[in-house]
């Protein structure tokens, strides 16, 4: 006895409304995300280890503060502001700079791990789709980790401040200097920028075309990774003696140009609301986007198609 055409439509179309509820209701998304935190702590670690070993030796340098701060009231006020607000930069460098390894690592082990020792199998059983899944790893460098290295930063900057400000009080020279010459929300603002638009957008290109290399490299990822552009560049020096292919791939390391039509980089000091407009606007972001889709794309197909190791 066969079964009636219309009655295995109808089963489909059942199965697929089951599927659509079910994801509705477990917000697949929400929680690969989450899994992702879970088992890559390093991404929140990292950052809160190095703000905590910088503020250890600020705390311990600020016994030389109110010196410090008598000797700059015989300089002009922009040079006291630049070296009042070089250690608050320096903490935020030192914090993004672990972020960054931590990004670039957890990308070169994000769609190989589960490979490796096989739990994509029971990930692939659950309902949760390849798109969703690529996603999810892809948001936590593009996301995640921008807005948490943000966050550690703005309130490492913060204790840094009120160290200084009791500090200050205490020994009898005060805190006016230092409320007068570091500009907390213009920093707040510049940092917040610099991380969405440079570590979020502007790198989104490197980051997805190391989640595309290791949804298909068995091993040895970072040497997959490397080893096609360090090609590209030789190939192109030797056939056509011209290294375009290296300029741009500096361009897009090294930072955004400050004006779309301008062959300089902005660095995070610079990168004030009016030039992250301009960057928004830039055609060198939007074609990186296209970019990093594209890659996304593959490596969605990929981890649909490809085996476990």
């Amino acid at each position: 006895m066969s079964t009636p055409p219309n009655a295995m439509s109808g089963a489909a179309v059942d199965s697929q409304t089951t599927a659509s509820a079910l994801a509705s209701t477990t917000h697949p998304f929400y929680w690969s995300v989450r899994r992702e935190l879970w088992e890559y702590r390093s991404i929140y670690i990292a950052p809160l280890a190095a703000a905590a070993v910088f503020l250890v030796g600020f705390l311990i340098s600020t016994i030389h503060l109110p010196k410090k701060m008598r000797d700059l009231a015989a300089l002009d006020p922009m040079r006291q502001q630049e070296l009042i607000q070089q250690p608050y930069i320096f903490a935020a460098l030192l914090i993004m700079g672990a972020t960054f390894v931590v990004a670039f690592f957890y990308c070169l082990d994000a769609l190989q791990g589960e490979r490796k020792d096989r739990s994509i199998l029971f990930w692939k059983s659950l309902p949760v789709s390849d798109v969703t899944t690529v996603l999810s790893k892809a948001t936590i460098p593009l996301v995640i980790i921008p807005l948490l290295t943000f966050a550690i930063s703005v309130v490492t900057i913060w204790i840094m401040y009120l160290i200084s400000s009791v500090v200050l009080a205490g020994s009898g020279v005060g805190a006016g200097a230092l409320w007068s010459r570091l500009p907390l929300w213009p920093m707040t603002v510049t940092l917040f920028n610099h991380l969405i638009f440079i570590h979020g957008l502007w790198y989104a290109p490197f980051y997805c075309w190391l989640l595309l290399v290791v949804s298909w490299a068995r091993r040895m990822a970072f040497l997959w990774a490397v080893i096609p552009v360090l090609t590209l560049n030789a190939l192109e020096k030797v056939a056509l003696n011209t290294s375009h292919f290296a300029s741009i791939l500096s361009y897009r390391l090294l930072g955004a140009p400050h004006h779309a039509h301008s062959a300089g980089y902005v660095s995070m000091d610079q990168l004030d609301t009016a030039r992250a407009m301009e960057l928004l606007a830039s055609p060198g972001l939007w074609i990186g986007l296209i970019v990093a889709a594209i890659f996304l794309a593959m490596a969605v197909r990929l981890r649909r198609y490809r085996e476990p190791m």
